[in-house]
């Protein structure tokens, strides 16, 4: 008798670590050997994503969205911890979650001398799609994105890196994942495009059912629209509620906070696209 999964997303105590070559060792007997550090990405990290809904995780550069993506995405393997979607374990059963998942990175590749058409085509032929379908959808989608008809059939290596994400962004929704992962998606994007971008991610899931999880730095982005917001800071969830539910925290004498005022109270790190600022202020003894 099979069950519904109403959990897209269930990680449980999922952590992961990396081991970094530091410069040889200056004790004598070491010297022809290099010390190392363990770098710990993510630290027992617990969540749950509810199918058909937009979690958002935010974070400094270097608190481990990234990584956790990728753990999700079965790129990485948990040293602790497990972490399943819709009720597969990414360790045991990669396959069935590749099937149900896509991924946008920041940095996106592709064959730079073909047009988006042409580089589309081939990604729907991966995943079985025929061509009169996958042209046709391609075509719905990249003008949804904003894309002029005359820029579909032009080549990449024309393309500002704004609209070469635009086209990263459609070959994700080709296949209208169960769970689509996005990893600062909008970075590099003019507001005009974030808009439309934005657009297209809420029509995903209200008109497909899918799951949608959202790394940003974009404040404005995760406030309207995410459902839930996991604040991640130096590997660990500091918090993890409603964009409402989050400024509560922080709420004083009947101010209305932003989820920026949230985000400097819980890490006291300003969040901006490509920069961290550190405004915590220094310990002193009591």
């Amino acid at each position: 008798m099979s069950t519904m999964i109403n959990e897209a997303i269930l990680a449980k105590h999922v952590s992961k670590w990396f081991v970094k070559k530091d410069s040889q060792s200056r004790l004598p007997w070491k010297r022809h050997q290099k010390e190392k550090t363990v770098i710990r990405a993510v630290s027992d990290v617990s969540f749950q994503v509810a199918s058909g809904e937009i979690f958002g995780v935010l974070g400094p550069n270097g608190s481990g969205k990234s990584t956790l993506i990728r753990l999700i995405a079965t790129l990485l393997i948990p040293d602790e911890g497990k972490i399943a979607v819709f009720g597969h374990d990414v360790n045991k059963e990669g396959l069935a979650v590749k099937a149900m998942i896509n991924r946008v990175s920041v940095e996106a590749s592709f064959f730079k001398k073909l047009t988006p058409m042409e580089n589309l085509l081939y990604g729907a032929r991966l995943y079985g799609l025929s061509g009169h379908e996958a042209r046709r959808r391609i075509l719905v989608t990249l003008q949804e994105l904003g894309l002029k008809q005359k820029s579909i059939f032009r080549p990449m290596e024309e393309m500002s890196r704004g609209m070469q994400q635009k086209v990263a962004i459609a070959r994700a929704f080709l296949t209208q994942p169960r769970l689509l992962l996005m990893d600062e998606p909008t970075t590099g994007l003019d507001p005009r495009s974030k808009l439309e971008v934005q657009k297209v991610v809420r029509r995903l899931r209200d008109d497909h059912g899918a799951t949608i999880l959202l790394t940003t730095h974009d404040m404005v982005e995760a406030d309207i629209l995410c459902d839930h917001i996991a604040i991640l800071d130096e590997g660990r969830i500091v918090a993890l509620n409603t964009p409402q539910g989050l400024k509560k925290i922080v709420a004083k004498n009947g101010t209305k906070p932003t989820l920026e005022a949230v985000f400097l109270a819980l890490t006291g790190k300003q969040l901006q696209e490509g920069e961290v600022i550190n405004t915590k202020k220094e310990d002193t003894a009591s």
